[in-house]
Parts: C-alpha cells; sequence; structure tokens
C-alpha cells in the first residue's frame, strides 16, 4: 500500500513551485502579485509550510500558465 506523506509532498511541491515561478523570471514578490497572495504566503507555500486550498493552487498554475497536474509532475514520492 503507497503512503503519501503530506509534509513531503508539500515541500516538493513548493519546490516545485520555486522552480516554476523562476523559470518566468519572477520575484517572489512578482508571482504573489500575479496570483493575489501575500508575498509571506507565497514564501511560506514555496518552503511547504502551508496547506493549500484547490482555490489557490487553481490560480497558480493559472498564472503560470499550466494545467493543475502540470503543478504536481514530480512531486510525488515514488
Amino acid at each position: 500500500m503507497l503512503v503519501q506523506d503530506p509534509v513531503q509532498t508539500r515541500k516538493k511541491l513548493g519546490e516545485r513551485i520555486r522552480h516554476l515561478r523562476g523559470r518566468k523570471g519572477w520575484s517572489q514578490e512578482d508571482f504573489a502579485h500575479r496570483a493575489g497572495l501575500g508575498r509571506s504566503f507565497a514564501g511560506a507555500i514555496e518552503r511547504g509550510e502551508k496547506d493549500i486550498r484547490i482555490r489557490t493552487l487553481c490560480k497558480i498554475a493559472n498564472i503560470l500558465g499550466i494545467n493543475l497536474s502540470q503543478l504536481f509532475k514530480g512531486t510525488d514520492n515514488s
């Protein structure tokens, strides 16, 4: 049976978001503004410290110009 670790999943998702933001050439502040998030909250997401609602995940995927499933690419624990 596969067991997902939510803490590790959050961290990997945050790393993925940071990577995608960097590819766009955006600062964390630019990213937060575009996504309608506070900069400190955006930083906490990238550090894997915050659980994220589906609504926020959709906003992030939309501003990055990717599908929601692409946001999770490479975040599994396998």
